[in-house]
């Protein structure tokens, strides 16, 4: 059972609208690009007031090189014995089901998580997404950074391995536990986030394990250069009004949608998807506009409008036509 941490007292009244159990992960990678592998994975299971209900963790096999092995410590020999990511899918699934999953920067283990299930054309059971960095936040906790180290020391967590699943995942439980009970007893709206399960990837040749040690890359939704927008620059976003083809739009920080398939709908409708902030840049989709992010810090020196993705998805029903091509 771990150390009640809060320095508030337990609340009376528990709020209703609290989920009923979570799944606090880690995952280790290769890398952090879109065709990057889950190399080990942990799972902690908490009840709906936080206590550990058991926990679960694996090495994964890659079928690729293990990236940095400074980082992580996983050689291609130590996992040329582990499972493939399919094989452990059910397990996997089993933990996450029917809870909340909980991560530190949780866009990045979802979206690596719905990736892996997406190539082995299954589903991650997980519904919806809490990040402790966008907790803390809301918390207001006096944190000198949003690294993981950070929130722990707030806490009196100590790290045993930083960078092993298993010990990240235990540390982030520990550290989880204190800001639910402080969200509790405050009455503090927990940022929960839709998770939609992935639904498009590249095919790739089967790969089966590899007697070397030296693994071929596979290939997911492989980056590719999107063509110039054909439409001219109409100016910035208006409230109220809608948006109009040629518009560049720039996006910042965690998205319930995958962040690919946000900018591919985007594209679709005529909008020029921008990768950094200028003061050309129409609007910025962002859902924590009071984040110290480049984008965001840019956005507010420049005037630019700011909206958050769900009224982004609204006005990319009914996007104007441009009133031209580019010469």
């Amino acid at each position: 059972m771990l150390e009640d941490l809060t320095t508030a007292a337990s609340p009376v009244s528990w709020p209703a609208a609290y989920p009923q159990g979570y799944a606090v992960v880690d995952v280790e990678t290769t890398g952090l690009a879109r065709d990057d592998r889950i190399i080990s994975a942990a799972v902690y299971r908490l009840d709906a007031r936080g206590e550990v209900e058991d926990h679960w963790y694996t090495m994964v096999n890659p079928e690729r090189d293990p990236g940095p092995v400074w980082i992580h410590g996983l050689t291609s020999d130590v996992l040329e014995g582990a499972p493939l990511f399919p094989e452990i899918a059910e397990e996997f699934a089993a933990r996450l089901a029917d809870r909340v999953l909980v991560a530190h920067n949780a866009v990045f283990d979802w979206s690596m998580i719905a990736r892996e299930y997406a190539r082995a054309e299954r589903e991650a059971p997980v519904r919806q997404r809490l990040c402790t960095i966008a907790l803390s936040k809301e918390l207001g906790l006096p944190l000198p950074n949003h690294k993981l180290e950070s929130l722990a020391a707030h806490f009196g967590v100590v790290q045993q391995r930083a960078h092993h699943a298993l010990d990240d995942a235990r540390v982030l439980a520990e550290a989880f536990r204190p800001s639910l009970q402080a969200a509790a007893h405050r009455g503090v709206r927990l940022p929960l986030l839709e998770c939609r399960p992935l639904t498009e990837w590249s095919s790739a040749p089967s790969i089966g394990r590899q007697q070397s040690g030296s693994y071929p890359s596979g290939s997911w939704r492989p980056s590719r250069k999107r063509p110039a927008c054909p439409y001219p620059n109409p100016g910035r976003y208006e409230e109220d009004k809608p948006l109009k083809q040629g518009m560049r739009i720039a996006f910042s920080g965690d998205t319930s949608v995958d962040r690919e398939l946000l900018e591919d709908r985007a594209v679709e409708a005529g909008l020029h998807v921008a990768t950094s902030l200028s003061r050309l840049t129409s609007l910025l989709v962002t859902n924590d506009p009071d984040s110290s992010t480049s984008k965001v810090v840019k956005a507010r020196q420049f005037g630019t409008p700011v909206i958050d993705e769900a009224a982004f998805g609204q006005l990319l029903r009914d996007v104007e036509p441009a009133s031209g091509r580019r010469a």
